[in-house]
């Protein structure tokens, strides 16, 4: 089969194109950390996972430190504990609460939204991430919201 010019042409940038973006993209690692109360309690899951330039973070409930038990005094109480245990997180990867770009909140029950939003805001400075928020039916510990974070580490 001969080829016109024209699909040479086509062919070969087609194939440049293709050979350009895969030496773009070459696979970042994925790197897994998990706690020691992680794994002491056998809980199936990473505390973070990095792809990339994105630190994922799981969904943090208002335990205490290095503990499974939540602390007391409800909603209020619960996200001053949660945000204090985002903090600590992000620092062991040298991030801040001004690196988190994408927050979603699961709360026990909605009419809790505007206690979460206004001790949630009391924790950032210079902008707020991307936030999604909604009502679940339960959550881990019969704790009252629980926190899910992306960080980006682009953004120092």
């Amino acid at each position: 089969m001969k080829l016109t010019n024209r699909q040479l042409t086509t062919y070969l940038f087609s194939v440049l194109i293709s050979l350009f973006f895969s030496l773009q993209t070459v696979a970042e690692p994925i790197e897994y950390f998990t706690s020691q109360r992680n794994i002491d309690n056998h809980y199936p899951f990473s505390n973070a996972v990095r792809v990339g330039d994105l630190l994922f973070l799981s969904g943090e409930l208002g335990t205490l430190p290095n503990s499974s038990k939540l602390i007391g005094g409800g909603i209020k109480n619960e996200t001053k504990q949660i945000m204090e245990n985002i903090k600590a997180s992000l620092a062991k990867h040298n991030l801040t609460m001004n690196d988190l770009v994408k927050c979603t909140a699961m709360l026990a029950d909605i009419k809790d939204w505007p206690i979460f939003n206004e001790v949630y805001k009391g924790y950032f400075s210079n902008h707020f991430p991307a936030r999604s928020a909604f009502a679940t039916n339960g959550l881990g510990l019969n704790a009252r919201l629980e926190l899910e974070c992306i960080a980006a580490f682009s953004s120092q």
